[in-house]
């Protein structure tokens, strides 16, 4: 652009006024929603929901599992400084990362199932960012009250109740977000020991910045930003859009009933009209503050508060419940236009899911029951490649490291075959004949081992061999393919 246009574009937007109307466009200031309490069954499965979820959460890492002598007893226990990870009965380590992927696979696929069934029936239950909402709007209803006190102290002056009870609301909000932090912490150590050591200030200093920062995370996101987060930080409304289809179960008003809708006193006529009575029952209850009635909407989260409110009002003026109600797009179809409802819950969709789910477990549960209690890797040295020695022999070194995963301490003999005449010397202790190696009781040992073997053996300048570990008392063997170079020949 010439610069004399240029000037008089400038010139033109400073001489203008702003738009504020386009301003909105671009930023729109957040609306404060102030949910009103619901009662009816999708309330109380709420709650029900939300008392388990947090039961398992704070109350996991408290659980104890015996697995014998030289094992930690907590039942779930990441165990980062030994490399571990305990869940009941199962060990898994480093190397065996695949189940964990495993369990996140399984997760995404119920995830999946749910989703293709019932819409955002998780991010209305059992999300964690729904439940510590709903816990943290029950302490504000508890002490600031419900709807309508709490919008009018929100408009309130500043004063002395107002402040005492904004302070006592943020305090328990904190001592929540603390306590959440806190129980994280204890999966990734044993917990009643950390406890004492948080307690008497020897914690590590990460355990203390770690609570920090979930406390901060879960205060904010559960206390400050709530439905935002549900609406413009988290990705699933945007992707379970794909997976959702006219015969997914969802949240829904059925306008062909409701509707036209209008205000209605005890002895109106209902010819001529719809059931609903306009009464906006089911915004207020909404805990993202949007309208069901409008359809469907990327905010909505499938928690049923709407129902419970509508069936309320449903009774109150003698109509049936079920004006809002999960059903399907295609049956609400079919009712408009006069057709019987038909449910289609076993579809190709959810179907494909479950039967992915099936195959992952059936690998899960083959791995874990033929996983061996012992495990070989060997690398051998890159440099030097191998060693003549003054004799005329030839010297390759390896590095042994053996698994045990018994809680029990094990000797093991090695050997290598496919190397005629090789000689085995293990590092930093006396090997006359077969080496014995000892390991402690689930760990891993490292051994610096040297393989010797005269250069008539080798006839190229790579042999294969195998190291055969077995166990002295006779409980498991395993083996190692590997290599020995020589020069050219």
């Amino acid at each position: 652009m010439p610069a004399g246009n240029a000037e008089h574009v400038v010139a033109r937007v400073e001489a203008e006024p702003v738009n504020k109307a386009e301003n909105r466009v671009l930023y729109q200031k957040r609306i404060k929603i102030f949910p009103k309490r619901a009662k009816g069954f999708f309330r109380r499965l709420k709650w029900l929901i939300m008392i388990a979820t947090l039961a398992v959460y704070y109350v996991t890492p408290w659980l104890r599992w015996d697995r014998g002598p030289n094992a930690p007893d907590q039942a779930i226990l990441i165990d980062i400084p030994a490399r571990r990870f305990y869940f009941f009965f199962i060990e898994i380590w480093p190397q065996e990362v695949y189940y964990l992927t495993g369990l996140l696979i399984l997760a995404a696929f119920a995830l999946f199932v749910a989703t293709a069934l019932f819409g955002r029936v998780w991010c209305g239950y059992a999300c964690p960012q729904t439940v510590w909402t709903d816990l943290f709007i029950a302490v504000e209803r508890a002490v600031e009250g419900d709807r309508a006190a709490r919008i009018r102290l929100d408009k309130a002056a500043w004063s002395v109740r107002k402040i005492a009870r904004r302070t006592l609301k943020h305090a328990i909000w904190l001592v929540i977000a603390v306590l959440t932090g806190g129980a994280w912490v204890f999966y990734f150590a044993d917990a009643p020991s950390l406890l004492g050591d948080l307690a008497s200030l020897r914690a590590p200093a990460i355990a203390y910045i770690a609570i920090a920062v979930l406390a901060a995370t879960t205060y904010v996101l559960g206390g400050l930003m709530r439905e935002q987060v549900c609406t413009y930080m988290c990705p699933w409304p945007r992707i379970q859009a794909a997976m959702v289809d006219s015969d997914s179960m969802v949240v829904t008003y059925r306008d062909y009933r409701g509707e036209p809708r209008a205000p209605h006193r005890k002895r109106d006529s209902w010819d001529g009209r719809g059931d609903c009575v306009d009464c906006n029952a089911c915004v207020v209850v909404c805990p993202m503050g949007i309208d069901i009635r409008d359809g469907q909407q990327l905010e909505c989260i499938n928690c049923a508060l709407c129902i419970d409110a509508c069936n309320d009002i449903m009774d109150r003026v003698g109509r049936p419940r079920g004006l809002i109600a999960y059903d399907t797009l295609a049956n609400v179809e079919r009712r408009a236009e006069g057709k019987s409802a038909k449910l289609r819950l076993l579809r190709a969709r959810p179907l494909m899911y479950l039967g992915l789910m099936a195959v992952v477990v059936m690998l899960m549960a083959f791995g874990l029951t033929t996983r061996s209690n012992l495990d070989l890797n060997v690398l051998r040295d890159r440099n030097p490649l191998f060693v003549t020695l003054s004799d005329g022999s030839v010297r390759n070194g390896y590095t042994i490291k053996i698994i045990n995963k018994e809680y029990a301490e094990r000797s093991f003999t090695l050997n290598v075959e496919g190397l005629a005449g090789a000689r085995i010397d293990v590092v930093g202790r006396d090997t006359q004949g077969v080496p014995m190696l000892a390991v402690k009781p689930d760990r891993l040992a490292s051994f610096r081992v040297f393989i010797s073997a005269p250069s008539s053996a080798l006839k190229s300048r790579s042999t294969p061999i195998v190291f055969k570990l077995n166990d002295a008392a006779g409980d498991g063997e395993v083996s190692y393919d590997a290599v020995f170079l020589g020069p050219d020949r």
